[in-house]
């Protein structure tokens, strides 16, 4: 019976109760919450007082940054948590009770995708109506964008927590997950003047897509089908990617 129960599908209790437990872990580690809050703040205010004799490059690159430092942080953030769970024995325990691995990585996504909404607000709502950041289209859809670009960086975390035996390890897969794509993604030169065997790489990098959509809405009063086309990437890769790492999440480091 236990053990059709730990393979059934997802438990929306289970799933609740997981979030409320990681959501507590959070509000208990203060230097955490101010990584997720703070930090990309202060980083987009650096921004815009770097730029600030060259507003026009303020709203181009703030923008697409609005989008990166969501999924960076929560990458981050998720894949040492998640690691922290598994060395410390947690996750071994809540997986030997009728918990599944989907009711786990929901629960973490749940909650850390509770905490990108926070965050992406915070960073959103500073640049648009504090920093002056010009948009034309809503700032809601920015908001949109920055909280599936947050899920993105949590599916990832993750999903390279499986495969990294300590935070140092873990800390080391930035370098080989996130900085191809940021390289890569549009912000330091537009994706179609790249050299054309690095421009098809950044055609399947997720993070490509979150900066497009940041870019629509910078420059379009409407939704367009461009725009609409990238958050279904971005989603889409957010979701096989939880898909990934409940396949490949491990009770216990070897």
């Amino acid at each position: 019976m236990s053990s059709t129960t730990a393979t059934a599908p997802l438990n929306p209790a289970r799933t609740l109760a997981t979030a409320g437990r990681v959501l507590r872990q959070l509000a208990h580690d203060p230097r955490t919450v101010g990584l997720l809050l703070l930090v990309p703040v202060l980083l987009i205010t650096l921004l815009r007082y770097v730029f600030d004799g060259s507003p026009l490059t303020f709203d181009s690159t703030g923008a697409s940054l609005l989008g990166i430092f969501p999924l960076i942080t929560m990458f981050l953030v998720t894949s040492i948590a998640t690691l922290r769970e598994r060395t410390s024995g947690t996750l071994e325990r809540l997986l030997a009770m009728p918990l599944g691995k989907g009711d786990l990585i929901a629960g973490y996504a749940l909650a850390f995708g509770a905490v990108a909404v926070l965050q992406s607000l915070l960073a959103t709502g500073l640049s648009v109506w504090a920093l002056g950041l010009d948009v034309m289209g809503s700032p809601w859809l920015l908001l949109l964008v920055a909280v599936l670009d947050a899920l993105l960086g949590t599916a990832l975390g993750l999903f390279v927590s499986a495969f990294a035996a300590s935070e140092f390890q873990a800390v080391q897969f930035m370098p080989a997950v996130i900085f191809p794509q940021l390289l890569l993604c549009g912000l330091f030169i537009p994706r179609d003047r790249m050299a054309p065997f690095l421009e098809a790489i950044s055609d399947v990098l997720p993070m490509s897509y979150a900066v497009d959509g940041m870019n629509e809405v910078l420059h379009h009063t409407d939704i367009t089908g461009d725009f609409v086309r990238d958050l279904l990437i971005v989603a889409g890769c957010a979701l096989l990617v939880l898909a990934l790492g409940a396949a490949t999440l491990r009770r216990r480091t070897a």
